[in-house]
C-alpha cells in the first residue's frame, strides 16, 4: 500500500500542476501511466484521473472564494450584481460543453484516448499558442476585465473549451487560447478559465464517479485512501500552480508553454512511436 501512496501523491503532483497550465493534464497522465501505474483496474485508474481533478477545483474556489460569492458582505449591490453576472457568463459558456460534449463523451474516451492524438494535439495547440501570440502581440484586447466581458464572447469562449474533449488539448489551453483569440486580454482569459473550470470539472468528476457505479463497482477501503490522497496532492499543488500562472502572465506571454507543448510531443512521439515499439 506504501508504495501506491507513493504513485497517488506523483499522479496528484502531474494533475495538480499541470490542470491550470495550458500544458494538458491528459497528456502528462496518459505518460505518467507507463511509469507509474496503479496496481488497479482500469476502470478504477480511468475513474481515478478524473475525480482527481475535484482538488483542482477545490484550489479555485479557495483562491477566488470572495470574488465569486455574491453573498458576501464585504460587497456593495453594484459588486453583488457584477457576480452574479460572472456566473451567468459561466454558465453560458458551459453550454457548449453540455449540448455537444456530454454525448460524445464516452466516443471520445473510447477512440481518440491514443498517443497518436495527443500528440498530435499537444504539437497543433503548441504551434497555435506561438502564432496567435505573435499575431496578437502589438493589438490591444477589447475586454480587459471580466465585467466587460460580453455574453457572446463568453459563448464562443465555451465553444473552443468544447474542443478540449480531445485528449492533448487541455481545457485551459483551448478556453485561454480561444479567450485571446476573441479579443479579452491574456489575465481576463485565464481567469474566466478558472472559473468556467469549476463547473466543468464538478461536472465531469460526478459523471465519472456516476458511471463508475453504474457498472457495478464499488471503492475498497484502499481505493478510498487513494482517492483522497490524489485529490489533497492535486489541491495542494492546484493552488500553487494557479498562484504562479497569475503572476507569470503579467510579465510574460504563453510561448513559453506553446514550446513546451512541441517539446513534450516529440517526446511523446518518440517513446511510443519508436523506443515501444522497439
Amino acid at each position: 500500500m506504501f508504495i501506491e501512496i507513493i504513485k497517488t501523491i506523483i499522479l496528484g503532483i502531474i494533475e495538480g500542476f499541470t490542470e491550470f497550465l495550458p500544458i494538458s493534464s491528459t497528456g502528462h497522465l496518459y505518460l505518467a501511466d507507463e511509469f507509474v501505474k496503479l496496481n488497479e483496474s482500469q476502470a478504477f485508474i480511468h475513474m481515478f484521473m478524473v475525480v482527481i481533478q475535484f482538488g483542482a477545483i477545490l484550489a479555485v474556489i479557495l483562491i477566488y472564494f470572495h470574488k465569486l460569492n455574491p453573498f458576501s458582505p464585504k460587497k456593495n449591490k453594484v459588486e453583488k450584481n457584477n457576480t452574479w453576472k460572472i456566473w451567468l457568463k459561466v454558465l453560458v459558456a458551459i453550454l457548449p460543453s453540455v449540448i455537444i460534449g456530454l454525448p460524445l463523451n464516452d466516443w471520445m474516451d473510447a477512440h481518440l484516448t491514443s498517443w497518436q492524438v495527443i500528440s498530435a494535439t499537444l504539437l497543433i495547440y503548441g504551434i497555435l499558442f506561438i502564432v496567435v501570440e505573435n499575431y496578437f502581440k502589438n493589438k490591444t484586447p477589447q475586454y480587459t476585465d471580466l465585467d466587460s466581458l460580453s455574453y457572446k464572447t463568453a459563448l464562443g469562449i465555451g465553444l473552443f473549451q468544447v474542443l478540449s474533449l480531445v485528449p492533448g488539448t487541455s481545457r485551459s489551453g483551448a478556453t485561454i487560447l480561444g479567450g485571446i483569440s476573441i479579443g479579452t486580454s491574456r489575465f481576463v482569459a485565464t481567469e474566466f478559465s478558472f472559473f468556467l473550470a469549476i463547473p466543468t470539472m464538478f461536472g465531469a468528476s460526478l459523471l465519472k464517479i456516476g458511471k463508475y457505479f453504474a457498472k457495478g463497482n464499488t471503492f475498497t477501503g484502499d481505493q478510498t485512501i487513494i482517492l483522497l490522497v490524489g485529490t489533497f496532492v492535486s489541491f495542494l499543488v492546484a493552488y500553487a500552480s494557479i498562484k504562479f500562472l497569475l503572476n507569470y502572465i503579467k510579465k510574460n506571454d504563453f510561448k513559453a508553454f506553446g514550446w513546451y507543448r512541441i517539446i513534450l510531443a516529440i517526446i511523446v512521439i518518440i517513446y511510443f512511436g519508436f523506443m515501444k515499439q522497439a
